[in-house]
């Protein structure tokens, strides 16, 4: 016979948490929790940027390392260099690399007050998850960042200026590259960003499977839909060249079978209507 008592402290204890008095919050009130996160998330940000900006001539060394390094392999004359074509062009480059910066390093502040946001609505025993969370979400942005820098970069590079040198032998015409500053920012930018979001995947994932809304055997059943999209999103974010494509499509599906992984061992089991309907599918594609 259970416990009346034992039950009553279990049920207090998974109950939701809405504010810091237990009443439930209302419409402006969420608004208001949410202008107060983004007003932190700010604030931690510029003082991050103001950092960094001391510090954008170590920081551009470090991105184009990469670069230079893809320069000497293609044997390219001369050493490499970044041109700008207006006064104010360099300071712009130097103030976005600060920002790309600054969203590293204010990472976990951002990552904390998106967790304190949404931590009224979870229960008790989920809120304890937001050390794990903010240093998972923290690592995996800047991993993803430094896959990008370490892996990705010298590939791309690599391909783009191996498209450089003489055509038609000693009396054709040289294809010599000329690297504007902000352009290069730019693209380095973006994709650094694209894959800190893309190293993201795990841990979204986990958090779904947490709560109940997917489980090991839908991810499974959608890998190959994930395929598919992971070259679609890849497409969109690089270059139109399939090496930068295979470059960020690949790790999306390790990752992906990563999620699968985490789903099986941390989320909740599907039922047995849903292992039924998993079986039927697996049936259903054998016979086709």
């Amino acid at each position: 016979m259970s416990d009346p008592k034992a039950n009553a402290v279990k049920d207090a204890a998974s109950a939701p948490i809405e504010d810091e008095e237990g009443t439930p919050m209302t419409f402006w009130e969420h608004l208001d929790e949410l202008r107060k996160r983004l007003v932190y998330s700010f604030v931690a940000f510029l003082i991050c940027c103001l950092l960094t900006w001391e510090y954008h001539d170590p920081l551009l060394h470090i991105i184009t390392l990469p670069f230079k390094g893809a320069w000497a392999t293609q044997g390219l004359p001369g050493v490499p260099e970044l041109h700008f074509q207006s006064p104010q062009a360099a300071f712009i480059a130097y103030f976005q690399l600060s920002l790309l910066g600054s969203i590293v390093l204010s990472a976990p502040v951002i990552f904390y007050q998106l967790w304190a946001f949404i931590a009224p609505g979870l229960y008790a025993r989920e809120k304890r998850f937001v050390i794990p969370f903010v240093l998972s979400a923290s690592g995996l942005f800047a991993g993803g960042c430094y896959f990008g820098w370490r892996v990705a970069f010298p590939i791309t590079f690599n391909y783009f200026l191996g498209l450089a040198g003489t055509i038609g032998g000693g009396q054709g015409v040289t294809i010599t590259p000329t690297i504007m500053m902000d352009e290069y920012i730019d693209f380095v930018t973006r994709m650094l960003f694209a894959f800190g979001i893309v190293f993201e995947i795990p841990l979204l994932i986990l958090f779904l499977s947490l709560a109940g809304i997917v489980n090991y055997l839908q991810l499974i059943r959608f890998g190959r839909w994930f395929v598919l999209l992971s070259f679609i999103i890849a497409a969109v974010v690089t270059p139109p060249d399939i090496t930068s494509q295979i470059v960020m499509a690949v790790p999306m599906l390790v990752l992906y079978l990563l999620s699968i992984g985490l789903a099986f061992i941390f989320g909740k089991k599907p039922t047995e209507a849903q292992r039924e309907a998993y079986r039927k599918s697996k049936e259903k594609t054998k016979t086709a």
